[in-house]
């Protein structure tokens, strides 16, 4: 196989209390130093809480993996610190077309307006993603990153999880007041902790083939063919990476053979034929899989949470993998530090699965709709396909039927426990529940982001002047104002238009960047309020 990547190789270091003969203690120990894990330690850190990682492995994801990452990823790695460089390293894209046989019949657009700092979407290889995530927990005096340390095992006691951890140098032990999983969909850390993941396997397998192309006319889109002409009766979807890198997935059927269809003498009539046979064109990575969609019962059990696909699997059409266990960390992070702080209490981590598993539930019925979509279970189900894909060439109210993978957007928390509900009459988007929109602004006279400057803590975000001598307080927990016309300027109305931003206006925004209250007028009792339920202390 051709390589475009030179895989690292991370230093093995003893721990210090295996070195001392010692039972040391962490508020915080993530096993899996995936996206996932390192994402959840840099948001830890950021938020001055220390963390261990372990990790069985010394190097990077072997292939690209997980390359489609969207808008609202970004914007939380932005917030970390590496977003902007994941976009710019990244192939940017937001079009997507649908073919049906030898024809287009449907295309969409991720992002039609305007006024947003991050892209719809990027593709890059899982490694580059990885790398960098290492080397910015390397960089962090909180994140204890260790390789090569493998957990063999898991005791919980009601205020502290003992693990037995093997290295290199032999066996110890450390204890923790919280351990997450982040070790992928395999979880050794969930059949310790005893959880169980309910859901169903899908027959059909998927050829992925990472092909390296020099000369390639495909634009910078997404595209799917449904029972093209050079792959009859199945589905194919190609996305462009960097480094010339194409990744193209081949719908096999139920019954083919995984061993045998990795092999290059296989893989290569396949690509030929979708290419043409004068494309020259290199293997960078071949692999054959099976999905399922299925989740952990509880995303907490006792001392352990769960996160990424360690917590959920599904389809890979859509984008919902990575995109998801990302959110996981910018909704658990906040409320660790919190409860670990003392500002909250340990009931603050039971409504990590109350909008976690509300928002994996929702991207399990995506998911699952999309893969009966793409590979019909009966004759019937693939006529009423098929029908859906000729009509959608012509005739607009089918387009939205089709099914190729809808992509990844977050899940709002609408029922959540931690919002307060609307007491006036607003418009737009921006109910309690919802991720914060993007927009444009000035601060200090120059360009900058709505986003950027929300920050990581508890905001009101006020149209309008808030009473100086006004405390809007939970013990430590100070909810700092951001007054829109002071702090920043909404020189363009967007932000006005998104908050419907009336003036008097104040909205409650969580650490996490979701709206968590909003009222027409500012009121402290009010918002004080708001700030102990979203804190799970009323």
């Amino acid at each position: 196989m051709f390589n475009t990547y030179s895989y690292p190789e991370f230093a093995y270091v003893q721990s210090p209390e295996q070195a001392a003969g010692e039972t040391r203690r962490h508020p915080v120990v993530i096993i899996g130093a995936g996206p996932v894990g390192l994402t959840l330690a840099l948001d830890c850190a950021q938020r001055g809480q220390p963390v261990v990682v372990l990790d069985d492995n010394n190097t990077v994801s072997i292939g690209s993996r997980a390359v489609c990452y969207a808008k609202r990823t970004l914007e939380v790695w932005d917030r970390l610190g590496v977003g902007e460089g994941f976009a710019q390293r990244g192939i940017q894209w937001k079009v997507g077309k649908v073919f049906f046989q030898d024809e287009l019949a449907y295309q969409f657009d991720l992002l039609p307006e305007a006024h947003h700092k991050m892209p719809a979407m990027i593709n890059l290889q899982q490694y580059y993603l990885e790398e960098k995530l290492v080397e910015r927990c390397d960089a962090s005096p909180l994140v204890d990153l260790r390789w090569k340390h493998k957990l063999l095992s898991l005791e919980q006691g009601e205020e502290v999880a003992t693990l037995t951890v093997e290295t290199p140098d032999g066996v110890f032990t450390l204890q923790a007041d919280w351990v997450v999983a982040a070790d992928g969909a395999n979880s050794d850390t969930r059949r310790m902790a005893g959880a169980d993941f309910t859901g169903h396997f899908f027959q059909d397998r998927f050829l992925i083939a990472d092909v390296v192309m020099k000369k390639a006319d495909f634009p910078t889109e997404r595209w799917f063919w449904f029972d093209p002409p050079f792959h009859r009766g199945q589905s194919v979807l190609l996305h462009k990476q960097c480094d010339d890198v194409w990744r193209i997935d081949f719908q096999l059927g139920w019954d083919a053979d995984p061993v045998e269809e990795k092999k290059p003498e296989n893989v290569i009539p396949r690509i030929q034929a979708m290419l043409g046979p004068d494309v020259e064109f290199e293997l960078e990575w071949v692999s054959v899989y099976q999905f399922a969609c299925r989740r952990v019962d509880q995303f907490r059990h006792g001392r352990v949470l769960f996160a990424g696909d360690a917590a959920h699997q599904v389809s890979p059409f859509g984008a919902r993998g990575a995109n998801t266990g990302v959110q996981d960390c910018d909704n658990l992070a906040w409320k660790l530090r919190a409860v670990l702080a003392g500002d909250a209490p340990v009931a603050l981590l039971d409504t990590y699965h109350e909008e976690r598993a509300y928002a994996a539930d929702d991207n399990l019925l995506n998911s699952t709709r999309s893969t009966d979509f793409i590979t019909p279970k009966s004759r019937t189900s693939l006529r009423l396909r098929n029908a859906v894909l000729e009509l959608a060439r012509t005739e607009p109210f089918a387009r939205p039927l089709v099914n190729s993978g809808r992509l990844s957007t977050p899940t709002p928390y609408a029922c959540s426990s931690l919002n307060t509900p609307d007491g006036d009459v607003f418009a737009g988007h921006m109910v309690p529940g919802t991720f914060c929109a993007d927009a444009p602004v000035l601060r200090d006279g120059q360009p900058a982001w709505l986003l950027n400057q929300l920050g990581g803590g508890f905001v009101l975000l006020s149209f309008g002047p808030v009473p100086a001598d006004a405390s809007v307080r939970v013990g430590n927990v100070v909810a700092r104002v951001l007054e829109v016309g002071r702090d920043v300027v909404d020189v363009d109305g967007v932000l006005t238009e998104r908050y419907d931003g009336q003036p008097g206006t104040v909205y409650l925004i969580r650490p996490d960047q979701y709206v968590a209250a909003r009222w027409r007028g500012f009121d402290a009792a009010a918002a004080s309020a708001a700030l102990r339920r979203a804190l799970a202390a009323h």
